[in-house]
């Protein structure tokens, strides 16, 4: 069973910067890990996803260039980042951590490619 857990939100004003961290256990090698948001009044949208071998990724436009996905697999950890850079009042959500089945292989960056969610954590930019 595959458990993910997020944390690393909080308030920050526009133009600054935070880290959110995802902490996987379970079975999750070979498997694509995402990060996903949900505004409020908002469907859930994708942010960015990287593959396990973690020099492919992926990032929607809104994002790109400000916000950075990473990831540690190795000594039995799997973690996964997302820095977040340059924070505007749009980027207020609460963010997902999501990962794939295992050995999936490619980049995903549709909500139906991931079986494995995390409960979430509030990210608020204040202008």
């Amino acid at each position: 069973q595959v458990r993910l857990v997020e944390s690393g939100g909080g308030l920050v004003q526009a133009g600054g910067s935070l880290r959110l961290s995802c902490a996987a256990s379970g079975r999750t090698a070979d498997a694509t890990m995402g990060w996903f948001r949900q505004a409020p009044g908002k469907e859930r949208e994708f942010v960015a996803t990287i593959r396990w071998i973690g020099s492919t990724t992926l990032y929607a436009d809104s994002v790109k260039d400000r916000f950075i996905i990473s990831r540690d697999n190795a000594n039995d950890n799997d973690i996964v980042y997302l820095q977040m850079n340059r924070l505007k009042p749009e980027d207020t959500a609460v963010y997902y951590c999501a990962a794939t089945a295992p050995v999936y292989g490619g980049i995903a960056n549709a909500q139906y490619e991931y079986p494995h969610w995390g409960q979430g954590t509030l990210v608020t930019v204040s202008s």
